[in-house]
């Protein structure tokens, strides 16, 4: 309910990335995120969190904007504070009070902000997708400028490292922690299993692979969104570096004493594992959780848009989304798949005999025979 009271420690980021990675549940989230993106407000309902108050605007008036709806019907309570200093008021672990967008610490009011409902997102998110025409004609034109500067990406100018994995002739099955990641990678375990392709992980994506008991061959990104363990695992290592050679993610390998190559490039992260895979022969690239449509597009930002245009031109040939794997691959037949329809034929055989005695015998060793080969 709306006018009840919630209670909780607070914990605080600006960065709601690296806020997931030490909240707990029941906790209340402070954080800075304006137009509130969909993987974000996922990652908070995964970390089961009480509340949520942000001291920039959750919604966006440019496009519909899923983070904020998604908290709300997750029983997550949401308020605003834009332009609040929250940040500079609370101390991380400290309980906090919130009632209709009142926010006291040990009865005192720190902020007073606007408690999102579910009715008011909807209305907001109908106004923002009024506006949405508008707003991608500009997206596009503005994102074709920052492109003329970083056409050097696609055309060879940044120089590929050079890796142990070997891509070519093989696929390379690319996972960014992005919207949906989850549910791609269920789709596409028979793929996984079967074909064993190149795995690798971006920032986060990593972590993702491990959650479901994948070792990357090859993690690539800034290093700072990927957890300790799965970065000390067996995985080769690429350093997303500037353009200029600049590499922070590098300080956090070297105190971890591990080693990395560096891709110094502009773009994403998960453009150049994409351009990384491309360059190194692999056959087809499977991109799991990646931005594939325009509201991803919208929320990254145009700036950060412009390289993910020009990569997935240039690799646009073979490249699928892993939706489109799970209906378009289809597995080879398994004996272990056939056993149930073996069964059922071997049912009416095995009454005619069950009615002999003299069969019995040769029927029960046929049955062991069967669960050694199946595998029961």
């Amino acid at each position: 309910m709306k006018n009840s009271v919630i209670r909780g420690p607070v914990r605080l980021d600006k960065k709601t990335k690296n806020l997931v990675k030490r909240i707990q549940s029941g906790d209340i989230a402070v954080i800075d995120h304006a137009n509130l993106d969909e993987v974000a407000a996922n990652s908070l309902v995964e970390a089961k969190v009480k509340a949520v108050v942000n001291v920039s605007t959750s919604m966006s008036d440019s496009y519909p904007n899923e983070g904020p709806l998604r908290l709300v019907e997750s029983g997550i309570r949401l308020v605003d504070c834009p332009g609040s200093d929250l940040f500079a008021q609370l101390v991380e672990g400290r309980e906090m009070e919130m009632r209709n967008g009142i926010l006291t610490v040990q009865g005192r009011e720190v902020a007073a902000g606007m408690e999102l409902t579910p009715g008011f997102i909807k209305v907001k998110m109908l106004e923002a997708k009024a506006n949405l025409e508008q707003e991608l004609s500009s997206f596009v034109q503005n994102t074709m400028e920052y492109a003329k500067s970083e056409i050097g990406l696609i055309c060879n100018q940044f120089a590929i490292p050079a890796l142990k994995t070997d891509f070519n002739g093989k696929h390379a099955l690319i996972v960014v922690r992005g919207k949906n990641y989850k549910e791609d990678l269920k789709a596409i375990k028979s793929y996984i299993d079967e074909i064993n392709p190149i795995i690798v992980g971006v920032d986060g994506g990593a972590d993702a692979l491990a959650e479901f008991g994948l070792q990357p061959d090859v993690i690539v990104g800034d290093m700072d969104s990927v957890s300790d363990p799965t970065l000390l695992g067996d995985s080769e290592l690429v350093v997303h570096a500037y353009p200029d050679g600049e590499a922070p993610g590098m300080i956090r390998l070297e105190r971890l004493g591990l080693k990395a190559a560096v891709y110094a490039a502009p773009g994403t992260s998960e453009d150049i594992a994409m351009l990384m895979a491309y360059e190194m022969g692999a056959e087809l690239i499977v991109a799991v959780g990646t931005h594939s449509n325009m509201i991803d597009f919208l929320e990254k930002g145009r700036k950060g848009m412009a390289s993910t245009f020009l990569v997935r031109a240039k690799v646009g040939s073979i490249m699928v989304d892993a939706k489109g794997v799970s209906k378009l691959y289809r597995s080879k037949p398994r004996f272990k798949d056939l056993a149930p329809i073996f069964i059922a034929a071997l049912l009416p055989v095995a009454a005619v005999m069950i009615i002999s005695p003299s069969t019995r015998e040769l029927l029960r060793l046929l049955i062991i025979q069967f669960k050694i080969l199946t595998g029961i």
